[in-house]
């Protein structure tokens, strides 16, 4: 017998619409501002990918690190996220997010949170990360902060 998820909200997951300014140039848009991030989750690092359309990246998760993910397009997205948190108050909630393109936002992953996303539109699509812990620590001498599941047949977090 499977695992169920309830899809509800999840403890911790913030999610920040972002607002493009559009004129004949092109397009602006603020990814964070420090005067309306918590301070636990200010970024120590930040990266760009980039991934093809029907591509999934996850799931994964992290013990100590928080992501804050910037959905801007182009293309769009669907996110997985599932609470893995035994202590959590919504432990066992999964929730099914579409941003990007269509819908450019912020969202904000907490540790013990699983997250997978994959690329739903028809072109590649860039994903912003500004992680609020450096990679493999400082100097890229720690181990990697990473629970991946997307390797293990018996994984109980299924990108459906």
């Amino acid at each position: 017998m499977g695992v169920t998820f309830k899809l509800a909200e999840i403890n911790g997951v913030t999610l920040k619409r972002i607002e493009k300014y559009i004129d004949e140039r092109g397009w602006l848009a603020e990814l964070y501002r420090s005067d309306e991030l918590d301070e636990s989750v200010f970024p120590q690092m930040s990266y760009v990918s980039l991934t093809m359309p029907r591509v999934q990246r996850g799931p994964h998760e992290h013990v100590y690190q928080t992501d804050y993910f910037c959905f801007i397009g182009p293309s769009d997205f669907k996110i997985i996220l599932w609470d893995n948190r035994k202590d959590s108050p919504t432990y066992m909630n999964k929730m099914i997010l579409f941003l990007g393109e269509n819908k450019p936002s912020a969202l904000t992953v907490p540790p013990g949170v699983v997250h997978a996303y994959k690329n739903i539109g028809g072109k590649n699509g860039l994903v912003i990360n500004a992680a609020n812990k450096l990679f493999a620590g400082k100097n890229k001498k720690e181990p990697v902060d990473e629970i991946r599941y997307e390797s293990d047949p018996k994984t109980i977090f299924i990108f459906d």
